[in-house]
């Protein structure tokens, strides 16, 4: 990219769009941020906020108007998340957008375990149809989130069975998509990364890791496919979210998630941190383990 180039960063009240941002007003990069509510829009020097939604075309042309590159991260969950997606790209497409980033998903295929894979593997179709240019950043499991699925009794549900899985954290991610963003276009163009933590490890594993970092006992207790249903089902939530919640778990013990890539370290110029060290970095994370008891 040019100095004169401008990115938009969508998801940028979120976890992983807002870490990106922060690391672009970092660097003094002009930056457009496409969020639903302004109020929530981080504050920002060399950044301009636009209002617009993903299903909402014309608002989208007009936010889009004049970038350059686009980080686009996923849509939030829901049973038309395709309708978003593909709205949000022929905006880009439309908009003169001659980039795209797309936040995608480890192992995202037509058939994948993970019912939300198949999504963002429909994604990565459109983008391609679109003939613009284009990055995947094909994402592990979020780290983060596992320390959050312990439940009260210290046990991690699923049926995950023994399989292994390198899940990566957002503050990776970020760093790696900042150096895609930053770079010259063409250099990764047409390339999907894998972006995976350092090593893959099963559930057992990780209940071990937040047992000794928080002085608790926290053990993973392996579900059948009909227990993890029946676990899940006093949340009310729709049969499309809960598919997705154990499908989760099935492709682990399926073996898709069964990766470990060195991207992270190619791209952010660090290697990605494991379980231990997030933990370490993050003592509420620790203390939320500590409090679920």
């Amino acid at each position: 990219m040019t100095s004169s180039d401008l990115i938009g960063v969508t998801g940028a009240t979120g976890g992983l769009g807002g870490r990106v941002a922060r690391r672009l007003a970092e660097r003094g990069v002009a930056q457009r941020l496409i969020v639903r509510d302004p109020t929530r829009a981080p504050d920002l020097p060399t950044a301009s906020v636009a209002v617009a939604s993903y299903v909402d075309g014309g608002a989208m042309r007009s936010a889009l108007t004049g970038v350059s590159t686009l980080l686009l991260v996923s849509a939030s969950e829901s049973a038309d998340r395709m309708r978003h997606h593909r709205s949000a790209v022929d905006a880009a497409v439309a908009a003169g957008v001659s980039h795209i980033v797309y936040v995608s998903f480890l192992a995202a295929a037509e058939d994948a375990t993970f019912t939300l894979a198949r999504h963002h593997w429909q994604t990565e179709e459109h983008i391609r149809a679109s003939g613009v240019r284009y990055t995947f950043l094909r994402d592990s499991l979020y780290l983060d989130a596992f320390p959050t699925w312990v439940g009260s009794d210290g046990a991690l549900r699923g049926p995950a069975a023994d399989g292994h899985v390198a899940a990566v954290t957002r503050d990776d991610i970020a760093d790696a998509a900042v150096q895609v963003l930053f770079a010259d276009t063409g250099e990764h163009a047409g390339r999907a990364y894998d972006l995976t933590g350092p090593e893959a490890v099963t559930l057992h594993d990780m209940a071990e890791v937040m047992s000794e970092a928080s002085g608790r006992s926290i053990t993973y207790v392996p579900e059948t496919l009909a227990e993890a249903y029946a676990s899940r089902a006093h949340y009310g939530a729709p049969d499309w979210q809960v598919d997705a919640w154990v499908s989760t778990h099935a492709a682990i013990a399926a073996g898709e998630l069964d990766v470990v890539s060195d991207h992270i370290g190619t791209l952010a110029g660090h290697p990605p941190m494991g379980l231990a060290g997030y933990l370490a970095a993050n003592p509420d994370a620790v203390e939320r383990l500590r409090r679920s008891g």
